[in-house]
């Protein structure tokens, strides 16, 4: 029989051991081992079978066992010392209160994600942006920076992944009670619980709870609509991540954003926390945060345009998208009916709203309302998550700034970083710590520095081999357990699974892949030539091990393909023994995962791995990486700690079998020849000293600079705070002032050209020498606009064959007279020559106001008459 209903019985805790629910309710027990193993002694046994799940731990364990425990005093000293260091690290003065520039600091910082990777016991993530998302929180509660999450709680999270007998993927979904996570719910001062409440069509409402998990220092936000006041749809708006069709994700994220922010101030409101002076959006599936502040705006009395500017002041936009395929984009009549008058954003102007999502570039779809344009329009600062990933970016959203080189497009770039707490294995830690000590080695994996990295240099070559062979073989039985259920799962008896005792060896050089499995990562690559790959399985002398793991989209059928087509190769009796696909993977897999193998594999097609950060954290454990120069590879590739895959270059590079072909070739070769003979290449002490040492440089070189604190701490300096100053800068008055002004030139803009450019002394006839200065004289007209209101540049550079100017550098030009009759001004200024070869130059006309972040930021250039120009304004919403 079933229940008809369900609720969660908490065990009464004894007063001795009631610190106990402090500690599994702040999930920094999730990154912090001393804690990890105070739980697991209270019942090992029950600790493996929950999962290392503490909540869930303290539900299952046995009245006697409590009572016990309450009069152990050895665990009581545990517990209180535990205890203690928690209270120390939630209330101590961290990096960010003790900076020098922490009067600058933002007083706080709201962070929207749609998912959150902070622990498997939280399990509100599909991948690697949710991992990121967890990442950046734990950071930033590490460097005590006052960062708000706010998400969604989905009830069925995303999906459990098995296989069935022919190996295709089958999913699962979990239904999740909130009161059986290590969460709380948001509460009114009288104890009913806070509720969020969106007007919907029709006369509906979307209402939802707000539940609380604290990451450290961190709280972060999820809104869950079910809840008993909604009807079926709207109760079953965060059921599923990623899940339902185009108006049940449009729901999703007004739910996110709109209701985000009213999240946010019901957690102010209720607790005191500071008001955030700077929102993030990370990615666009949170983009309609700023509307909401817009209409909040507007309820001051700030018009749109206004409200506009004083929202884009202090909201940061990360993109972590390389292809348009990857962004979200809905009807705009869905978008209208839902935003509209009697909708979600009363008071806002639905078509103002609708402009802010067009797609006004060259082949940009009208009908559609893109939620990355408008989260580009709506945040005056955005960024990539690489340095290749930002150019990338800038190139893909180039169409919105016509007239600017993609380069001068305001889209930067900050590189991804992973929490080392996490995902560096206890046994490395320990390793380092006996060098410089924990309390070194711990600040060196939170905060950064050089300290525990360098330390590496000190450590004997036979202790790192004896390290990574212990964490390879916890892999090997931890792959053989997961092996075993998955095989029972896909319908194996015991007696069938005799062989799974025998999978892997611990001392065979062992290769990991793993992440999501859309196309263009790759999963198969390695099936290219299928008899090349099992003879480096089986190679008599130097053998390989693979271990590879994965999700398809669940509408991804031709994700799932491969995921068979990878389970069936691993299935073959001749090679099971050294290649495994694992089922469902997740944050508890990888964990074991990343320590355990010697190189980490990553070949999708560049450059559509907008990071990868997959390789970061096998890179903190010592394995080294193996990887197309794609995402963070690109950017810190060096031959001392990894290889990189060839890409498959010019016609090659169109036709898709003849480029994986070729590039799985060079994988093998690689392989082949360089990785498996230097692992397996051995001194007359038998250690493989040349491996060790690209693991000594892996650590050294690397650790520094994948950590998640140098990506906030980047964060904070160049994004966080400059958003804050201009948050602060543009109150009401300002906005206002600062609109009228971007609406006075747009409108003048038509009359602003170039009229003409002419070199006053020392003009080259032809060829110039190295150092010499041109000088030049512009004449401009500027309609109704004076010099203050514009810039006007020399830009000159290098010049190729069709002339167009690399490497530019632009050089001010000062009015030196008007106007004239006809309003035309003159300017003038020198022009350093300061490169040999071909050389050119052109003039420019930019909008100028000090409180603009780029001279982009309108979107507005006039040039020469015989170069093509533009007047539209597209850094925010055509008007």
């Amino acid at each position: 029989m079933k229940a008809i209903r369900r609720f969660t019985v908490r065990p009464v805790l004894p007063a001795p051991l009631r610190p106990l629910s402090d500690l599994a309710r702040n999930l920094r027990w999730s990154w912090h081992t001393e804690t990890r193993e105070l739980f697991q002694a209270v019942d090992p046994d029950g600790w493996r079978r929950v999962g290392g799940d503490p909540v869930r731990l303290l539900g299952s364990v046995s009245a006697a066992r409590l009572a016990e425990l309450a009069g152990d005093r050895r665990f009581l000293r545990r517990l209180t010392a535990a205890a203690g260091e928690l209270d120390d690290y939630l209330r101590g003065r961290r990096w960010y209160q003790t900076n020098d520039r922490a009067a600058e600091f933002p007083a706080a910082i709201a962070y929207f994600s749609p998912e959150f990777g902070v622990t498997a016991a939280l399990p509100q993530y599909s991948g690697g942006l949710g991992i990121l998302a967890g990442d950046h929180l734990k950071a930033a509660s590490d460097l005590g920076a006052p960062l708000i999450g706010v998400g969604l709680l989905y009830r069925h999270g995303y999906f459990r992944q098995s296989l069935s007998r022919d190996g295709w993927q089958q999913e699962h979904y979990p239904v999740l009670d909130p009161n059986e996570l290590p969460v709380t719910l948001l509460r009114e001062p009288d104890g009913t619980p806070a509720q969020i409440a969106l007007a919907l069509p029709a006369g509906r409402s979307l209402r939802a709870h707000v539940w609380v998990a604290h990451v450290g220092r961190v709280p972060l936000l999820m809104l869950d609509s079910g809840v008993e006041e909604n009807g079926p749809g709207e109760r079953d708006v965060t059921d599923r991540l990623y899940g339902g069709g185009s108006e049940h994700r449009l729901l999703q994220e007004m739910l996110l954003g709109i209701g985000g922010v009213r999240a946010v101030r019901a957690y102010c409101r209720l607790t005191g926390h500071p008001e955030p002076e700077v929102f993030h959006t990370n990615e666009g599936h949170a983009g309609f945060l700023g509307l909401e502040r817009i209409r909040e705006l507007g309820g001051e009395g700030l018009d749109f345009d206004a409200a506009l500017e004083a929202v884009r002041a202090g909201t940061v936009f990360t993109t972590h998208t390389p292809v348009p395929a990857g962004i979200d984009r809905f009807d705009r009549d869905l978008v209208a009916r839902h935003l509209g008058e009697s909708g979600a954003l009363p008071g806002v102007p639905v078509e103002r709203v609708l402009r802010l999502g067009t797609e006004t570039y060259p082949d940009g779809d009208p009908r559609v309302f893109n939620m990355a344009v408008m989260g580009l329009r709506l945040a005056q600062r955005a960024n990539g998550v690489s340095t290749l990933h930002g150019a990338v970016s800038r190139g893909m959203f180039a169409g919105l700034w016509p007239g600017f080189d993609a380069d001068e497009v305001p889209i930067g770039s900050i590189t991804n970083g992973v929490h080392a707490p996490t995902w560096v294995a206890p046994e490395v830690f320990r390793l380092g710590a006996r060098q410089i000590g924990a309390g070194r080695a711990e600040d060196a994996l939170t905060v950064g520095g050089s300290d525990l990295w360098n330390a590496v240099v000190d450590i004997p070559d036979a202790e790192i081999w004896e390290l990574r062979r212990e964490l390879r073989e916890q892999l090997v039985i931890e792959v053989r357990s997961r092996l075993r259920a998955s095989w029972r799962q896909r319908g194996a008896g015991a007696a069938e699974l005799g062989w799974v005792d025998g999978v892997l060896d611990p001392d065979v050089l062992t290769i990991g892949f793993a992440r999501r499995v859309p196309s263009y990562k790759r999963l198969t690559l390695m099936l290219r030539d299928p008899d090349r790959l099992r003879a480096m399985l089986l190679h008599p002398e130097r053998p390989v091990q693979i271990v590879v793991a994965g999700k398809a989209h669940p509408a991804d059928d031709g994700g799932k393909r491969l995921v068979q087509e990878l389970v069936r190769f691993a299935d073959d009796a001749r090679v099971r023994h050294r290649i495994v696909f694992l089922p469902d993977y997740g944050m508890g897999m990888a964990q074991k995962l990343y320590p355990g193998c010697d190189v980490w594999l990553n070949n999708p097609l560049r450059p559509l791995e907008a990071c990868g950060t997959s390789g970061m954290k096998a890179a903190l454990n010592g394995c080294l990486n193996l990887s197309v120069l794609d995402g963070w590879w690109d950017e810190w590739y060096e031959p001392d700690f990894g290889w990189a895959i060839p890409t498959a270059d010019g016609s090659a590079a169109t036709d898709e079998d003849r480029r994986d072909d070729l590039e799985a070739a060079a994988l093998y070769e690689l392989v082949e020849n360089r990785i498996a003979p230097r692992f397996y290449d051995r001194g007359r002490n038998g250690l493989p000293q040349r491996w060790i040492e690209m693991v000594r440089r892996t650590l050294a070189t690397l650790g520094p600079k994948v950590l998640a604190g140098r990506m906030v701490r980047e964060y904070v300096e160049r994004l966080y705070t400059p958003a804050a100053r201009s948050h602060r800068a543009l109150d009401a008055p300002v906005a206002g002032e600062v609109a009228a002004w971007k609406a006075r030139v747009r409108t003048a803009w038509p009359k602003v050209a170039v009229d003409h450019v002419e070199a006053l002394e020392h003009a080259p006839s032809g060829s110039a020498e190295l150092g010499a200065t041109l000088a030049l004289r512009v004449r401009v007209a500027l309609g109704p606009l004076r010099p203050d209101d514009v810039e006007v540049q020399a830009v000159a550079g290098r010049v190729d064959a069709d002339d167009a100017i690399a490497d530019a550098r632009h050089f001010p030009l000062k009015p030196t007279g008007g106007p004239d009759l006809e309003d035309r001004w003159i300017y003038e200024g020198p022009l350093a020559l300061d490169r040999t070869g071909p050389f050119g130059y052109t003039v420019r006309v930019l909008p100028a106001h000090p409180l603009l972040a780029s001279p982009a930021d309108l979107g507005l250039i006039a040039l020469p008459t015989d170069t093509p120009g533009t007047v539209e304004p597209p850094a925010q919403a055509p008007r």
